[in-house]
């Protein structure tokens, strides 16, 4: 019987720099499902790679002194090699500068100019190089770039167009039709509602103005525009070719399964991509999942603020698997995950080298203590060795139900659970009270022989995540890893086999204050001055209120779906709350504090039956709650932990 396919990809890495922790996540995440989808017997293609062109890459050859191949050819080895150096299981690497990929680039052109889907005009507005996009003043946010916030200067220049409003309503269905085919959901809300809805103006697909960049080959003085040439990468990877003649692979694996991106970038791959598709009379992919940032501390990592950190460095602290660990478990399905080197170390010591390295290393210890290393299941079974069986064939299921969903954190989180029970197995049996009575010696071997024969289920699991760790377990318990399949019985560990007489320890606790230590004299940074110490502030009081007063009140958590700029007012912000079953529209004028893109997903406090009022002349149903301190700084009141939306606030 044959495999069914899978096919996946991460967005290709722009070749301006070395990536940081944050960039690495993605192919992690990427590599995690494609394991995990081999796990379960698909034939998985994982393709990723290198986006070479543009102007900012121009720029950063010139201020380097090297043509711009030199260049991309230096950073793209650098990613591949960060890539390999994580252990992901890519089975394609693709670069934007290979001659396959150009030369269907300058086809595909051709062909949407045949058939009238681009046309020759001239461009006149904002253009950012960083994000490599033009926008319109009313698309900008407080003047600067609605993606990244860097400043965009006014260009002009002749320049092909794509006729996006010729496929909108057809997108427009086509997301109806597929509710799945955008995720998370609020990713969804904030593309329909922000860009497909208002109306699609046409897109640029050329320049003029830099030279590096794939050329139009009827009209050599332009170039094809990044975006166009890099998106098309998922399909010149594995074998598409405009004139028909794609290849038995490209046949095989198209549509894509999975599109797997940061969500700064959605909007390219879940409007431009799809409308290129269109023209080009293809599939659309099954799924976009658009996933959140990793953060250092408490902002968004960049060069500009000094605190990006990467992942070569912090495997030399940690090892890879427990950095693919960290970033894989730390990230939340929607909302945005951060990094510190503390949460590290924190979690290093609590995780890994306590609920796992320890389970792993007191079981063969005792095995070899007890036995010799000889693990026997000598069926001295007890009703607490029933509970244990049955909780371990229950979380494979429960790990592919979260992996089915993308809900990668949860599903470690499910792995590490039977790691837990294992633990707590331990301590329900107590081997070395055990070990003490010679009427209990079958028992204790029975009581073994459940640890290794769960913790080889648990390591089979945990390929997916963390593979050089799950090798080094199955070597230390003499064991195979099992196929999805032979998960579902519990017992199938070779009675008789000997794990090994020498345990080594998985993961080493760390001190936080040494690995502090480390990181300063590897980053050294200049102290601020000390500022004094700021009181508490005081607030001229308002009249007394009674409690029945308060109680007339109804605050309730709302979560952001989507938001934008309120055009023609430099101050508002309109959000779509979801509150219960419900959607509210609030605007606040918190637009020089928070971006419209840092504002979705966000869990916050609502004043929910607040009389509705027009502000520049957009309707407003409630207040967002914010503090504010004395210099006008304003933060959003959120809920300390996971609450539902439309929770009451008491």
């Amino acid at each position: 019987m044959e495999k069914q396919k899978y096919y996946i990809t991460t967005a290709i890495a722009y070749t301006s720099g070395k990536p940081h922790i944050g960039n690495t996540y993605e192919v992690v995440l990427a590599d995690a499902i494609a394991r995990y989808k081999r796990l379960e017997g698909y034939d998985v293609f994982f393709q990723t790679g290198t986006d070479e062109h543009g102007q900012k890459i121009e720029l950063k050859a010139e201020e380097a002194g090297v043509t711009p191949k030199e260049f991309v050819d230096k950073v793209s080895g650098e990613i591949k090699n960060i890539w390999d150096l994580m252990n992901t299981s890519y089975d394609k690497f693709i670069r934007t500068t290979d001659e396959d990929h150009e030369k269907q680039v300058k086809k595909i052109f051709k062909k949407m100019y045949a058939k009238g889907d681009i046309y020759k005009g001239h461009y006149e507005g904002m253009y950012c190089t960083p994000c490599e996009s033009f926008f319109t003043e009313s698309q900008l946010v407080d003047g600067k770039c609605p993606d990244c916030g860097r400043p965009c200067v006014p260009a002009k220049e002749e320049a092909y167009f794509f006729k996006m409003s010729k496929y909108a309503d057809r997108l427009i269905q086509y997301i109806k039709d597929h509710p799945e085919f955008i995720q998370p959901e609020s990713r969804k809300n904030e593309m329909m509602n922000n860009f497909l809805l208002p109306g699609l103006q046409d897109l640029c697909v050329s320049r003029t103005s830099f030279k590096w960049g794939i050329p139009v080959d009827f009209d050599p003085k332009h170039v094809v525009y990044v975006w166009l040439d890099a998106l098309t990468n998922y399909i010149t990877g594995i074998g598409y070719d405009c004139d028909g003649d794609s290849t038995e692979q490209f046949k095989k694996l198209w549509p894509a399964d999975l599109h797997l991106i940061g969500k700064d970038i959605i909007r390219f791959h879940t409007i431009y991509w799809p409308i290129f598709l269109m023209s080009l009379d293809l599939p659309l992919p099954k799924q976009v999942f658009g996933h959140p940032w990793l953060l250092q501390g408490d902002g968004k990592m960049s060069k500009s603020k000094g605190n990006v950190l990467y992942a070569d460095e912090l495997v030399d602290f940690f090892g890879v698997d427990a950095v693919r660990y960290f970033v894989l478990h730390e990230m939340p399905f929607e909302n945005d995950g951060v990094i510190t080197w503390e949460l590290m170390v924190e979690r290093l010591n609590s995780e890994l080298a306590n609920t796992l390295g320890n389970l792993v290393n007191r079981t063969i210890s005792m095995s070899n203590k007890y036995f010799g290393g000889v693990v026997e299941d000598r069926k001295a079974a007890e009703p607490v060795d029933d509970d244990l069986k049955a909780f371990a064939l229950e979380v494979p299921g429960r790990v592919t139900a979260k992996m089915d969903k993308l809900r990668v954190a949860d599903a470690i989180t499910e792995v590490f659970s039977l790691f837990k029970r294992l633990n707590k197995y331990i301590d329900e049996t107590m081997p070395w009270a055990l070990a003490k009575d010679e009427t209990k010696q079958d028992r204790l071997a029975t009581v073994l022989y459940n640890l290794v024969e769960g913790i080889s289920m648990g390591a089979s699991l945990l390929e997916a995540f963390m593979p050089e760790t799950t090798e080094r377990i199955l070597k230390q318990l003499n064991a195979e890893k099992r196929g999805f399949e032979s998960l579902n019985v519990f017992g199938l560990y070779p009675s008789g086999n000997k794990v090994t007489d020498k345990p080594e320890i998985l993961f080493a606790r760390l001190d936080v204050k040494e690995v502090m230590e480390k990181v300063e004299k590897l980053h050294p940074h200049v102290e601020e001055p000390a500022a004094e110490e700021k009181a508490g502030i005081d607030l001229e009081p308002k009249a007394e209120i009674t409690f029945e007063d308060f109680e007339k009140m109804q605050f309730q958590v709302g979560e952001i779906i989507s938001c934008e700029a309120v055009k023609k007012s430099k101050k508002l912000l309109c959000s779509q709350v979801k509150i219960g079953s419900q959607v509210r529209q609030i605007v606040s004028g918190i637009k020089a504090h928070y971006t419209p893109e840092e504002m979705v997903g966000k869990k916050v406090m609502v004043l929910t039956n607040l009389k509705p009022a027009k502000l520049a002349g957009v309707l407003s149903e409630g207040m967002i709650l914010c503090a504010e301190d004395e210099e006008g700084n304003l933060s959003l009141v959120t809920p300390e932990k996971e609450m539902p939306a439309g929770a009451e606030i008491c």
